[in-house]
């Protein structure tokens, strides 16, 4: 009985010295895979597109050129669109009374989170000019909606309420007109328009609008015939300060085409696409043929800038930028219409850390990715110009391990829904 017990405890002790020996041998596979992962990967936010949002719209109505989002306090959903003036004849057959479909969809809608198509409204009506080719959606702390425009005559941006009320007009429609006016060679270019990148009434194809709360003032992109940020006060509309590239005054002589050997502009390309202010108060400019990201103060003091595929030539890749819902606001993530992905960038350094999209009809996919909008949950929203004209829905599926600088498609993991 002795024997038999001592060699049960002999059995029992070589089996566990065994077992710490596998374990041993799991955990260096582990922290060698660990260790070979962190070399070749980084940690980032991942998003997966939701397929199915948002809902159909109601009344046969489809979207044209979809040029601006945004998300408001309450994560409902904003955008504006180009409408019956960039859909094909056979896009509308019910305008033209030839089909039962389609027709072009009010300009602003809102939807909620579930997709849901709560408000529309916009175009022509009393009291203010509505712009030739409306141009970028924000909804400022107060709950008022910006527009600006990028039509050959638009020099001004409009202030309504969320039911459509107009409220302001900045600017008047046609201040760029000069007779005889060449059209010039780059992006903005219009024949009989000219920039005036330091009047202090009007503007030059505007972007977009951000309103600062603390201030209560309005950061223009100003913008496509424009070279400047512009910045208003935003009850009254009247301009306070502008500046150009690096901090300069603005200058509206003519540049030469974008070469990426070449030196940087000293002066923003057309179009300037964007101007948001991080929660640090600094002031993130789109320099979109520059392929370039310029930082500001809110007084317009040049703090830094970045370049992204600076290759990139035509439109360029520099086109919207959406913050990071962490306080810190951590990561940037900037859309690029002409390589049709979105750039995760940190915020701090302005390195890239990956990109996802690619160029394509499916869903997940871009044809001239143009807005950017994020929401209190951290999903993102684009939309897309040319013929892309629609808005998607890309589900914030927390920090993970990055592998691929180009992640293409983020389509779902699961085929749950």
């Amino acid at each position: 009985m002795r024997n038999l017990k001592r060699t049960r405890s002999l059995f029992v002790g070589a089996g566990l010295v065994a077992l710490l020996a596998v374990l041993a041998v799991g955990q260096t596979v582990l922290e060698k895979t660990a260790a070979a992962q962190s070399k070749t990967g980084v940690q980032a936010p991942r998003f997966e597109v939701d397929p199915l949002w948002p809902k159909p719209l109601p009344n046969h109505w489809i979207l044209g050129q979809t040029i601006g989002v945004w998300v408001d306090t309450d994560d409902h959903v904003w955008i504006v669109h180009r409408s019956s003036a960039t859909l094909a004849a056979n896009e509308k057959g019910l305008e033209l009374k030839t089909s039962d479909c389609c027709a072009g969809a009010p300009p602003v809608l809102e939807f909620d989170q579930a997709g849901n198509l709560l408000r529309h409204w916009g175009g022509p009506g009393a009291g203010y000019e509505w712009p030739e080719g409306n141009h970028g959606i924000s909804i400022d702390y107060k709950g008022n909606v910006w527009i600006g425009g990028n039509g050959a005559p638009d020099s001004h941006i409009l202030k309504f309420t969320k039911d459509g009320k107009f409220l302001m007009q900045v600017g008047k429609k046609g201040a760029r007109r000069k007779a005889g006016a060449k059209a010039g060679t780059n992006e903005g270019d219009a024949a009989g328009y000219v920039g005036g990148s330091n009047d202090q009434v009007s503007f030059g194809r505007v972007a977009k609008v951000f309103v600062d709360q603390k201030a209560n003032e309005a950061y223009v992109a100003d913008g496509y015939l424009n070279k400047r940020v512009a910045v208003l006060d935003a009850d009254t509309g009247k301009m306070k300060r502008w500046w150009g590239a690096y901090g300069n005054k603005p200058d509206d002589t003519p540049l030469p085409a974008y070469d990426p050997a070449a030196p940087p502009a000293k002066q923003f390309r057309n179009p300037v696409h964007c101007a948001d202010m991080s929660v640090d108060r600094l002031v993130y400019v789109c320099d979109r043929v520059g392929d370039r990201l310029q930082v500001f103060t809110p007084e317009g003091k040049f703090v830094k800038e970045g370049f992204f595929d600076k290759d990139t030539k035509a439109s360029g890749s520099a086109w919207d930028i959406a913050f990071s819902k962490d306080p810190q606001q951590k990561y940037i993530f900037m859309a690029d219409g002409m390589n049709d992905k979105v750039h995760i960038l940190d915020r701090q350094t302005l390195q890239e850390v990956t990109t996802f999209g690619d160029g394509g009809r499916q869903p997940g996919q871009f044809f001239g990715v143009h807005s950017i909008a994020i929401d209190s949950k951290g999903n993102l929203y684009t939309t897309e110009t040319w013929e892309g004209k629609r808005l998607q829905r890309f589900v914030y599926k927390g920090m993970g391990l990055v592998t691929k600088p180009d992640q293409g498609t983020v389509w779902p993991a699961t085929a749950t829904r």
